[in-house]
């Protein structure tokens, strides 16, 4: 009897161990997971998906993938469709199986990507233990990754930074630089409370409040320097010369940060755009009228320089465009929903007054910089100098989640004047500097001596259709995209505005014989 006994509880000691591997123990339920509010945020997100991406997707395959993603948290997990049923299983074992709801239904796909989250938390501790944001992240990064490079999903947190960038913020006006774990002034914005306030560049914050911020990093102190519209911030600092610190209050106002910079040279107007957001085009103007009253008469022309720009709000590209431009088309955009087929047209006045404009790019122009650069080429407003650039011609929309997280998605392609879709070509320079540095009259030779050659690049790179990838490859390989920062290209730029007539000749290079209006 003792025997069995001992058998009897050894068999009991195993069945218990094995019931606590299957079971989570007390308190291991990890982070709260809302079911309800998921299937509203995979909801929201698959029905826009489905709607608006520019090729037609199944919902069904896209929360698959989706699904699938949640193995980048558990690796052990595998998400599978088989015979109309989802299947969830860990190592090979069968964990949950539900039937696959119809394709184009996006609440039970919605619900389906819970249910099945939720059973993989029951048998995943990885996956018990990560944030709703973590699965968000996860299941949309899987129905993301195989659409295109451009759709992504920005979780609660990135959303609101991506917000500010495009929209503006509450802040007080300043960049800075964390260097040695101090926070440095680089920059104080004019008209911004900064400015009103006295703080000044170089000053060392050392308190918001009285949070010291020694050792915080560059994302953290901008946190704590931004805030809601109208409320009072206190920032002490560091001044050299001054013996004791100096402490300001600041009511917080919108910031919208600066994207143009203007300089003049021999009676040149450079306008840098480092990107474009919500100010952009207004900014411009504004310089451009005050660098068109500063020089009156000895005006020779503008240059933009849109080297290294990634592009921004497609509106403010076409403002920009069009403050150049009287009238004609300047971009069509064409996608699958029929809110993404637009056509933009000049209704303005030119601002240069006819004055010779050009356009430097290189490899990093994208976007709305290629919509401004095709626009003013295509309708021989400007000459273009550079490199190709990125060949970024798609526009993409920005779907708000409930979770205040967001998707950007890619919905529609970027059609010139002269009809050529921008995207994975780019914009092709009149005057080609790859490669090249030294003399800028001797380039502007070269591309006079090849005239022939570059008129017949233009031709062809304005019929090559989007379905002629080595076409395609080709006509960029003749100018290939470089990342430049060099004075050469402004030097090419100013020799031909100060030249009205070898202006003329290296425009007439890239205007096309028609251009559609």
């Amino acid at each position: 009897f003792r025997g069995k006994g001992m058998r009897s509880l050894a068999v009991l000691l195993v069945l218990a161990m094995a019931a606590c591997a299957r079971t989570p123990p007390p308190g291991d339920d990890g982070p709260v997971f809302s079911q309800p509010a998921a299937v509203e945020v995979f909801e929201v997100g698959y029905a826009n998906i489905q709607a608006k991406y520019i090729n037609e997707v199944s919902i069904g395959d896209l929360a698959l993938e989706g699904m699938k993603g949640l193995e980048a948290i558990d690796p052990s997990l595998r998400v599978n469709r088989k015979n109309g049923t989802v299947i969830l299983s860990s190592n090979d074992r069968t964990i949950a199986r539900f039937p696959a709801p119809q394709n184009d239904d996006a609440r039970a796909w919605a619900a389906m990507t819970v249910k099945v989250s939720t059973a993989g938390r029951k048998a995943s501790h990885d996956l018990r233990q990560a944030e709703a944001e973590t699965i968000y992240e996860s299941v949309f990064d899987g129905v993301l990754s195989n659409l295109d490079v451009f759709s992504r999903y920005a979780g609660a947190r990135e959303a609101r930074r991506n917000r500010a960038k495009r929209d503006g913020f509450g802040g007080i006006g300043i960049r800075f630089r964390v260097k040695r774990g101090q926070a440095r002034i680089t920059q104080v914005m004019p008209g911004t409370p900064a400015a009103r306030s006295g703080l000044k560049k170089n000053d060392i914050i050392t308190h918001v409040g009285n949070v010291s911020l020694e050792g915080f990093k560059t994302s953290r102190v901008g946190e704590m320097l931004r805030g809601p519209i109208r409320s009072k911030i206190r920032v002490t600092v560091i001044r050299t010369g001054v013996p004791l610190p100096l402490s300001f209050v600041i009511k917080r106002s919108h910031i919208i940060p600066p994207t143009v910079t203007k300089s003049i040279k021999n009676g040149i107007i450079f306008l840098k755009i480092s990107s474009f957001n919500q100010s952009t085009a207004h900014d411009l103007s504004e310089k451009l009228k005050q660098a068109r009253k500063a020089l009156g008469r000895n005006m020779l022309g503008v240059v933009l320089d849109l080297r290294g720009n990634p592009g921004g709000l497609l509106r403010q590209s076409i403002k920009v465009a069009d403050l150049f431009i009287t009238q004609g088309r300047l971009i069509k955009t064409r996608g699958r929903h029929p809110d993404s087929i637009q056509f933009y047209e000049a209704g303005g006045r030119d601002m240069a007054s006819g004055h010779p404009l050009a356009v430097l790019l290189d490899g990093r122009s994208a976007s709305a910089a290629e919509v401004v650069a095709a626009a003013l080429q295509d309708r021989g407003r400007a000459v273009v100098i550079g490199t190709s650039s990125f060949g970024k011609g798609t526009v993409q929309t920005v779907i708000r989640l409930p979770n205040d997280g967001e998707i950007t998605l890619t919905w529609s392609r970027l059609i010139t004047p002269t009809g050529y879709i921008l995207h994975g070509i780019g914009v092709p320079p009149a005057i080609c500097t790859s490669g090249q540095d030294g003399d800028p009259f001797k380039v502007i030779s070269a591309a006079l001596k090849h005239r022939q050659k570059t008129a017949a690049i233009m031709e062809s790179w304005r019929t090559a259709g989007l379905e002629q990838k080595e076409r395609r490859r080709q006509l960029r390989a003749t100018c290939p995209a470089e990342r430049r920062n060099k004075t050469m290209d402004s030097d090419v730029a100013s020799r031909l505005l100060a030249d009205r007539s070898l202006y003329a000749r290296i425009l007439n290079l890239s205007v096309p014989a028609t251009a559609a209006r």
